[in-house]
């Protein structure tokens, strides 16, 4: 069996979410929660001190897929050509196994009811028969996405599979290749204090904050997106982590 896998550039990744939105215009998904391409976005640092990070991802169609042992029905398989995990619909009763143990949240239902019949990535094989590149990889306006052989993902990128705050590759060998995101710069020097003191200031209008910790030593619990989170209690908390309310 060859292996096919995606890679992903952090450093490229705005959120522009063209490849989520190509996803589920292709595949016919509705709106809300069934994003098989989903992109994740937090925050970390304060006033100044701040970072956006990015992590689009769809599937690991992993060399140890954990939700295939999982699925009491025996509804997921990994077919041989180009290595994708997918799921039989006719065989899956809903029982969310495969959501329980995927550490990447791959499964995805369009709802909470029980029952809900699991759906996700298939690695685009209607356009992979025809030649072409998965529509998250086509529809990518930075590169941040490519796909071919894990052989040549590796050769053109190396053989990292996994980013800050993601879970240990070793568990289900996604695979996917990263590179993550470079470390910040500073373009332009300024001093950072004063323009806090600055930012406090507004001539007669009064002072916007008393306190200038209040903006620089934020607590961890201030911001609802602070960390990457890829597994969700329900979809409304998947949608609220995975940039809005709409999917």
């Amino acid at each position: 069996m060859t292996q096919y896998a995606f890679y992903f550039d952090q450093s490229r990744c705005y959120s522009c979410q063209a490849c989520s939105l190509a996803c589920k215009d292709w595949n016919n998904l509705g709106i809300g929660p069934e994003k098989w391409m989903t992109v994740y976005e937090w925050e970390e640092g304060s006033l100044l001190h701040s970072r956006i990070h990015v992590v689009a991802f769809s599937c690991g169609h992993c060399e140890n897929p954990v939700c295939l042992k999982a699925c009491p029905n025996h509804a997921i398989f990994k077919e041989t050509k180009y290595g994708a995990v997918l799921i039989d619909q006719d065989k899956c009763k809903g029982t969310r196994q495969c959501a329980v143990v995927c550490p990447y949240g791959a499964p995805k239902f369009a709802d909470d009811a029980p029952g809900t019949k699991m759906s996700k990535c298939t690695m685009c094989i209607d356009r992979l028969e025809q030649g072409d590149l998965p529509i998250c990889v086509a529809s990518c306006p930075m590169r941040a996405l490519d796909f071919g052989t894990l052989e040549q993902m590796i050769m053109k990128y190396g053989n990292n599979r996994q980013l800050a705050g993601m879970p240990e590759a070793d568990i289900t060998r996604p695979a996917v290749i990263m590179t993550p995101q470079a470390p910040k710069k500073e373009l332009i020097p300024y001093d950072k204090d004063k323009a806090v003191v600055l930012l406090q200031q507004r001539g007669e209008l009064g002072k916007v904050f008393e306190n200038i910790d209040d903006l620089t030593d934020l607590p961890d619990d201030l911001m609802n997106r602070n960390r990457l989170a890829m597994k969700f209690r329900s979809q409304d908390s998947m949608l609220e982590f995975t940039k809005n309310h709409m999917g």
